[in-house]
């Protein structure tokens, strides 16, 4: 080499562990040209020498590339990073200068790794495939560290970096002019000096890439069928080929750019510029009209899509961009969340232009980074799909305003998953259709006054809710039921909490807002509990009020106060007959029927003292009172019809049934299943997650129905229908859970009273009625959707059988409980007279007991007894019908009336079998001789409340049994 040519300077780029430290090369101007020969000499240059011409040539102009890049560096990128910021606008050019230089040593240092690879490939041509080549092997990656130079190289351009950093430091740089002409081969030294850098940091890259691709190409067609490295070659070379256009495509992009921020307003300027914002294009070089909105100007972004009116500014990200596919004439149409307008051309070809532009630019923007090497003319889908995940703020007025959705999106609306805040800290975390809450959703709504929240879990029609829900709201109340147009409606129940100054329970029916018809309200308050009509949100209608000291109340009320005469029946069973006031105090005229048979009729008022003070005629020659009229005197029946008093609850199930029941408006109709704190935040979760799918076989609508049926005959039917029940997650089961929820709110704690005791009964028979009817439904629209046959209607026989004998069996251990206690309390003084006479017979031994039964003595099971040497006959007790015996302690055993009926008829068996043991010979008991050994087996069981047992049996059973054996063994029981 000449001894002319200088030294380069070695690149001062810190080496990486493990990364080749380059040797120092010598590179004259004349070489840069001669790309033919190897600069190299000596040894290696004959080892090198024995490689391909072509791989020659690459190692040949990477050193060159190298040793180029080193010298820009301390020549240009260097001294730019000296600059001085003293605003935003030089703070920002010197960040995007660092930023450049970064891009510049990381494309050194590919570059030297490149280099590597070359002289290990040449040095053992045998040992190292070619397939080896950096450029080849990772092409991908070596084409992503220019691509990353070539946009900080841009943003530079477009925000004028160079001419901002020439301005600062005009004297260095003119200083600097001949250097910088030195690295500009082939162009004049005219032009500004932030021409020429930005010349110099861009032409010798240009170079490099039409050298590679030259290269590349020649490599090519030398590189034969050697695979794999003919298609790593053959790949290499197409990206470095669209490398060339991108690169093309990247300047053109950042001077119209730089162009347009210079012909913009101050104003326009700052409200769009950012330095990664690149111009696609504009409606001053290809006209378009934009309706409703008469814009004045339109500019396409890689970004954003902006609206120029006057003075105002429209921005629209183009993530958030639907471009409609389907067009009219030179007209297309645009979607927003917020706008949508219809852009149209004076020509056809112009309206294409611009309406695939938009689509692209939308595309890119979706996918976040660059279509290489062109716009649309990447490997991706050239169709933005119509569904897609945002985040968007609204800005129109309206419910909307300020409010940030971040969820799924459709055609310019949320739809699918996601989550709406209000500013305010409303949120709404659920599903969105056509951008309305439609679907399960939860949202919490902060109070004015305080830091509380009420909390909607609810299902939502059309931005409203409607279906079932729960709502926590901060006042410490809970509203469970169903909802229309986001008011409560159908049935529900409103309770507050056990800590609230006055604890008050509704359960019953609601009418947009307010309770209207049948309902129970528990005031823990007063200690009192209603049953009866509601209008308006007030008591109207005939009502039942029961007190916690076990007072009963009959009347009409009107407007929330007690209207006209009413009836009070005391917890001594004393009759009041008149007009009460609110505390239930008889006052003017009015009647008192004692329990021995008294009445006092006359004036009544409270007085001044305590008690009631009565003005009137006590009759005591007045026959005793019939029991029915009094103690077992029932409050209710007849004012509530029984078939409409729960048409809250049967009515969204016979809706669905009669709907088809659609999966869709399963889950509004049976409520979700958020039990704890820990659920509702997973129920949170799969509301924005989309890979979560809540989906619970047990509850799907189509295996419900499927199961329906497979399970028809008899046996089968009990064992799906027992099943059914059980299941929350099934219609029946959570018919059944909210009917078990009306009758503990009716007759538990304050309701457990034995005037109610009929109300309670005609209730668990509708129940099994409408349970069975729910079933025929579901079963009828099963048939219809498998095409087959729907079943006939039944009779009014074949229904109560099925009810009796099915339905009612299986549901009646949910009321149980409740309905047992009123029968006990009912019959309490029967059962008090029983249990003394039980205590009194269990005195005698089995002998004297049988005696003083009049059961006959040959009928004794002497034989049955054992006797040690000391004892006799006489003695022995709780030895005879032992079998018997054991068999009736069963009866409270069981909650079904069946069963309990078989009990009985077992224990008769039983009977019979030892008497006919006794006599050696089968013997059917007469009801003489029948009746006095019954009373010694049930003197000897010594069964609880035995009176209530027999009364729930008899009210119970199935009415198929009356007449037959079942009823003369309860009659026999009775007696």
């Amino acid at each position: 080499m000449s001894p002319a040519h200088h030294q380069l300077p070695r690149l001062c780029f810190p080496p990486q562990p493990g990364q080749l430290t380059p040797e120092p090369q010598t590179v004259s101007t004349r070489e840069r040209s001669s790309l033919g020969r190897s600069p190299l000499s000596g040894p290696e240059a004959g080892t090198l020498a024995m490689g391909r011409p072509e791989e020659a040539a690459l190692l040949q102009l990477e050193e060159v590339f190298s040793a180029t890049l080193a010298r820009i560096d301390s020549l240009v990128l260097q001294p730019l990073l000296m600059l001085e910021p003293t605003d935003p606008q030089s703070r920002e050019c010197l960040q995007l200068l660092q930023q450049l230089r970064k891009s510049s040593q990381q494309l050194w240092k590919v570059t030297e790794e490149s280099l590597h690879s070359l002289r290990e490939r040449l040095r053992h041509p045998d040992a190292i495939g070619l397939e080896s080549l950096l450029l080849l092997d990772g092409a991908d990656r070596v084409l992503q560290v220019y691509m990353e130079y070539i946009e900080s190289y841009t943003s530079c351009v477009v925000t004028q970096a160079f001419q901002k950093a020439v301005k600062k430091r005009s004297d260095y740089w003119r200083s600097r002019q001949k250097a910088l002409q030195q690295q500009l081969w082939g162009m004049t030294s005219e032009g500004s000096m932030d021409t020429k850098l930005a010349q110099v940091l861009c032409q010798p890259l240009t170079r490099h890439v039409q050298e590679y691709v030259s290269l590349l190409r020649s490599l090519r067609d030398t590189a034969g069928e050697h695979r794999p490295a003919c298609e790593l070659v053959a790949h290499a070379t197409t990206l470095f080929e669209n490398l060339q256009s991108f690169m093309r495509q990247a300047l053109d992009q950042a001077v119209a750019t730089q162009g347009l921020w210079r012909t913009l307003s101050s104003r326009l300027r700052d409200a769009l510029y950012t330095p990664a914002r690149r111009l696609l294009q504009d409606s001053q070089d290809m006209p378009l009209t934009v309706t409703p909105l008469r814009a004045e100007r339109v500019l396409l972004f890689d970004d954003i899509l902006v609206l120029l009116q006057g003075h105002n500014v429209h921005t629209f990200d183009l993530k958030l961009v639907w471009v409609d596919s389907e067009q009219n004439g030179c007209v297309f149409h645009l979607l927003t969340p917020e706008e949508e307008f219809f852009f149209g051309s004076k020509y056809r070809q112009d309206q294409v232009v611009w309406q695939w532009k938009i689509t692209q630019a939308v595309c890119q923007a979706l996918r976040g980074k660059k279509d290489f090497p062109l716009l649309g003319a990447g490997l991706e889908s050239s169709k933005p799909p119509i569904c897609r995940s945002m985040a968007y703020t609204f800005l129109a007025e309206g419910r909307l305003c300020q409010a940030t959705y971040e969820g799924e999106w459709y055609q310019g609306r949320p739809h699918g998953k996601g989550t709406l805040k209000w500013p305010n800290g409303r949120n709404h975390v659920g599903t969105f259709c056509q951008g309305l809450e439609h679907g399960f959703g939860i949202c919490l709504v902060p109070q004015a006054s305080e830091d509380k929240f009420d909390c909607y879990k609810c299902h939502w029609r059309e931005g409203s809710m409607c279906g079932y829900g729960i709502c926590e709201y901060g006042i410490d109340e809970v509203y469970k039921g169903y909802f229309q147009e986001g008011l409560r409606h159908g049935f529900g129940v409103l309770e507050s909490a056990q800590q609230a100054p006055q604890h008050c329970k509704y359960t019953g029916h609601w009418e947009r807002g307010q309770r209207d018809g049948y309902g129970i309200q528990e005031d823990s308050d007063r200690g009192e509990l209603y049953i009866g009509l509601w209008q308006a949100d007030q008591r109207h209608g005939p009502g039942v009020v029961v007190t916690q000291a076990g007072v009963c109340y009959q009347g009409t009320f009107q407007e929330d106060k007690m209207v006209g005469p009413g009836i009070l029946l005391s917890e001594d069973d004393s009759l009041f007959e008149g007009t009460f006031t609110r505390d239930l105090t008889l006052v003017g005229k009015g009647k008192v029927t004692f329990p021995n048979g008294f009445t006092l009729e006359g004036s009544f008022g409270s007085g001044a003292g305590r008690g009631l003070h009565a003005q009137g005629v006590l009759d005591t020659d007045a026959l005793p009172p019939d029991p029915s009229s009094t103690c077992y005197r029932q409050l209710g029946l007849g004012i509530f019809p029984v078939e409409s008093r729960w048409q809250g609850v049967y009515g969204p199930f016979r809706d669905f049934v009669h709907t088809g029941c659609p999966g869709d408006l399963q889950e509004a109709l049976l409520g979700f299943h958020v039990q704890s704190s820990r659920e509702l935040r997973k129920s949170q979760e799969y509301l924005c997650c989309e890979s979560t799918q809540l989906d619970d076989s047990a509850g799907r609508m189509e295996d419900i129905l499927e199961e329906l049926l497979q399970h028809r005959d008899p046996e089968a039917l009990q064992k799906c229908l027992r099943k059914a029940l059980s299941n929350s997650l099934h219609p029946l089961g959570k018919l059944l859970q909210t009917l078990m929820l009306t009758f503990q709110a009716t007759y538990a704690g304050i309701g457990a009273n034995k005037h109610l005791q009929g109300l309670a009964q005609e209730e668990v028979k509708q129940h099994a009625q409408e349970l069975w009817a729910a079933y025929r439904g579901l079963l009828q629209v099963a048939l219809q959707r498998k095409g087959q046959a729907l079943e006939e209607e039944e009779d009014t026989e074949a229904r109560d059988r099925r009810v009796h004998g099915l339905v009612l069996p299986l549901m009646l251990p949910s009321f149980y409980s409740e309905l047992f206690t009123l029968y006990l309390l009912l019959h309490e003084r029967e059962d008090s007279h029983y249990s003394q006479g039980i205590t009194n017979l269990s005195l005698f031994p089995d002998t004297n007991l049988l005696e003083f039964l009049d059961v006959q003595k040959h009928l004794w099971p002497l034989k049955d007894l054992t006797l040690t040497t000391n004892q006799r006959h006489s003695l022995v007790k709780d030895k005879c019908f032992l079998s018997a015996i054991e068999c009736l302690q069963k009866v409270i055993t069981t909650m079904d009336p069946r069963e309990k009926l078989e009990v009985l008829e077992r224990t008769y068996r039983e009977i019979e079998a030892t008497v006919s043991r006794v006599l050696g010979q089968e013997h059917k008991l007469p009801m003489d001789d029948l009746l006095p050994l019954l009373i010694y087996v049930v003197s000897r069981a010594q069964i609880q409340h035995l009176g209530a047992e027999i009364h729930l049996i008899r009210d119970m059973m199935d009415p198929i049994h009356t007449g037959g054996l079942f009823d003369f063994l309860l009659t026999a029981l009775e007696g």
